[in-house]
């Protein structure tokens, strides 16, 4: 009896001491290391979200924990481009695209931008034409594949088939509008927005964008205050003063409900993904090299159930883009449905073969790891939301729409009713600063004159080109598109014989091998580059998202 009677105080003492240390862990975690005071008080005060534990991995997207790896280093190199010399680069933890994205992702896209901005009113005819992939890239002058041209954009036989004829330019226009329609629906279900208003209350005047949501969210769907602040909602970080006033009535970045961005991934992120280096991981070294996204020196599986089997869609040979009929070596003559090869250990499917991809860097033949060997990337240009004259931010209406005409006279727009205006940094953000000078650094240390501590600018104009001589490494030819009067395009060809190269600032990376390529282009180090702003048929994408937080998503202990 009284053994009994001791194991229940024990088990009431052992309960209270649980509860008391609960209610500590619970009063430390929402009280103030600064000051002492209590976060999200209901009472008011500073909100904040002490419960995040970790970014949700958004829609479509894998984690690829970030380390260190030797970039550029091929197995082959038979064409002597001297384009990826080894250099050791640190890759921050980030997400990508489980597949490429697919017809039917791409649809979905188009679909939006249909109902948002019909082509049908003269205003928006540009926006819905500037973003249809070019089904064109399909034709050949000696060959019969009108039934592509036709149909593998927009027939479900090829939905789950990745997108093609879509620019470097239209990638990014995509992302873009994801990241925007994925938060959109995170601050829906948060109780932020309205129920089912970004399908039945959208149009050109109303729309959402994750920029214009931080920044001025009154401005969100053209300050329809019956969409962005509905009465039935569930937001956790509101609430009510002293005077009945309701406060945080918007989600801010402290919520931890806005996502980062959907994006193309960096070169270095790409290659690092691609590799899989886990497959080869031996405590803290990386034993051997990879020749391909899979282990091992060959392209067909050594699987027992798999023998035999290709494990990419590429080109095998000379007129052989898929084998022997009834006995094919890869399943597919052209593209391939995504998911139909063995993905690499980080979970990625083709990230060889199928199609190549593009990355977000501008092209350059060196890699300067001198400089920086941390998240490198080429291609920053850096803005800022332009201001009205009373400091609130420009939000773009449909008079203000900019279009440009790329180089092959297809007009896209710029921006789109409902994002900020942004407009280059200036003086005020790079003054004095040893980290940035300039809003555009993409030709910052790429080995040209400008690159130079020698160099000073007196005469030079834009093309970098004084008294006829070149000043430039990267000086492509130069074509230029006008319109007459009548808006009749004019297309003139740049021939000056001092042109010495095809590289210019809007040429762009892109990684691993196609169905239109041989084997060689399968080696996730391989680069090449093709003009942003066009597209053909054996080059799509994915998307990426940067990981804010902690490195791993597991909390390993610390290993001596």
């Amino acid at each position: 009896m009284k053994k009994v009677v001791a194991i229940k105080i024990l088990l009431v003492l052992a309960i209270s001491v649980v509860s008391t240390s609960c209610k500590k862990s619970s009063s430390s975690k929402n009280s103030s290391r600064a000051t002492g005071w209590q976060i999200n008080s209901r009472d008011g005060g500073f909100q904040y979200n002490t419960d995040f534990k970790e970014q949700e991995t958004s829609p479509g997207l894998v984690f690829i924990e970030g380390g260190t790896f030797t970039k550029g280093r091929v197995q082959d190199d038979v064409m002597h481009d001297w384009n990826n010399s080894p250099n050791q680069q640190h890759v921050q933890s980030f997400y990508m695209d489980e597949t490429e994205v697919t017809n039917a992702m791409y649809m979905e896209y188009l679909d939006w931008i249909k109902r948002v901005y019909p082509p049908s009113d003269e205003n928006f005819r540009a926006i819905y034409h500037g973003a249809l992939p070019d089904t064109l890239v399909w034709r050949n002058r000696l060959g019969f594949n009108e039934v592509m041209t036709e149909n593998y954009l927009r027939h479900p036989g090829y939905g789950e088939y990745p997108v093609v004829g879509v620019s470097w330019i239209q990638a990014v226009e995509f992302a873009n509008w994801r990241s925007d329609r994925v938060n959109e629906y995170n601050l829906e279900k948060a109780g932020y927005l309205k129920r089912d208003a970004k399908v039945t209350d959208v149009n050109s005047d109303q729309t959402f964008s994750t920029d214009t949501y931080i920044n001025a969210p009154t401005l969100t769907y053209g300050g329809n205050e019956e969409i962005i602040n509905p009465e039935r909602g569930n937001k956790r970080f509101a609430r009510t003063d002293a005077d009945g006033n309701e406060t945080n009535i918007y989600a801010t970045r402290e919520t931890g409900i806005i996502s980062p961005k959907y994006r193309l991934p960096t070169e270095t992120e790409w290659e690092y993904a691609a590799l899989g280096l886990s497959e080869i991981r031996s405590y803290n070294l990386y034993r051997g090299r990879k020749k391909y996204p899979w282990d091992g020196q060959y392209t067909r599986s050594g699987k027992r159930k798999i023998r035999g089997d290709q494990m990419a869609n590429f080109k095998q040979g000379k007129g052989d883009y898929g084998g022997i009929a009834g006995w094919s070596d890869d399943g597919a003559d052209i593209t391939n449905a995504v998911k139909s090869y063995e993905p690499n250990d980080y979970g990625l499917y083709d990230m060889a073969g199928n199609v190549a991809e593009w990355v977000a860097d501008v092209y350059r033949p060196i890699v300067d790891d001198e400089f920086n060997d941390f998240n490198y990337y080429r291609g920053n240009v850096y803005t800022k939301n332009a201001l009205n004259e009373d400091g609130t931010v420009k939000v773009v209406t449909v008079d203000d729409i900019v279009y440009d005409t790329l180089s092959n006279g297809k007009v896209v727009a710029r921006n789109l009713p409902g994002e900020i205006l942004k407009v280059p940094v200036d003086e005020n953000e790079t003054y004095l600063r040893t980290n940035f000078d300039r809003s555009n650094e993409i030709n910052f240390r790429d080995g040209d004159r400008r690159s130079s501590r020698y160099f000073e600018n007196f005469g030079d104009d834009e093309e970098g080109e004084k008294d006829n001589e070149t000043r430039k490494m990267y000086n492509s030819p130069k074509h230029t598109i006008t319109r007459d009067s009548l808006g009749n395009i004019i297309r003139e060809y740049d021939k000056r014989s001092n042109r010495t190269s095809l590289i210019n600032d809007e040429v762009r990376v892109y990684k691993g091998g196609s169905w239109k390529d041989r084997e060689y282009w399968l080696d996730p180090a391989q680069r090449r580059y093709f003009p942003q702003d066009m597209a053909t048929d054996y080059i799509g994408f994915r998307c990426a998202m940067s990981r804010v937080g902690s490195k791993s998503k597991k909390k390993n202990k610390t290993k001596n």
